[in-house]
């Protein structure tokens, strides 16, 4: 049992752990993407995961917080449990320890909150519907360019209607020039 407790085990533990869902995810990867070898990699990767939750569910769990130093007899299941700054020291000092272990509750209470408020805004940004973003996208650049053409066209009907009030305009002056000349004539006619 002692080698199971060793760090060279825990560390061979972590190892496979790690190794094993890198292959699955790979092999997910590569069957996703019709990969030839993506069969063989994730029933490797099976294969390692399956072995990992059945050596994981007959091996002991680790004991890695040592909460019975903190409140004696908690391995006892009829034990008076109670913190050691309970008992000895001045009152001081427990409400000092008090004091630093909230205000550290109270940090860590806060960057979970933080936590909670981006991993919501993660949430909303993953269930927002981009499938028809694309012929949107489309749809618009054609919209723009549509715009363009009628654009164009309304400068080229501006350009035209400025030449039309001209020749209009010259129109006129030779009409009145000729107006002047046929009535210059008929004064000649009846004088």
């Amino acid at each position: 049992m002692s080698f199971i407790k060793s760090k060279g085990f825990k560390y061979f533990k972590n190892f496979v752990i790690g190794v094993g869902a890198a292959v699955v995810m790979l092999g997910a990867l590569m069957k996703i993407t019709s990969h030839p070898l993506g069969n063989i990699m994730i029933t490797a990767g099976l294969l390692t995961e399956a072995f990992l939750f059945l050596m994981l569910g007959i091996l002991p769990p680790e004991k890695d917080y040592y909460w019975e130093k903190l409140y004696p007899g908690l391995d006892s299941y009829n034990a008076n449990v109670s913190p050691l700054t309970a008992g000895g020291g001045s009152k001081a000092s427990r409400v000092l320890d008090a004091d630093v272990v909230e205000g550290r509750l109270g940090g860590m209470l806060d960057e979970l909150q933080g936590m909670s408020k981006s991993l919501g805004s993660l949430k909303a940004l993953q269930e927002v519907d981009f499938s028809q973003t694309s012929d949107q996208i489309k749809s618009m650049g054609n919209f723009y360019s549509k715009l363009n053409e009628a654009m164009t066209t309304l400068n080229d009907t501006i350009d035209d209607t400025k030449l039309y009030k001209e020749n209009v305009s010259s129109l006129n002056q030779n009409l009145s020039s000729l107006n002047s000349v046929y009535g210059n004539v008929l004064n000649a006619f009846k004088g």
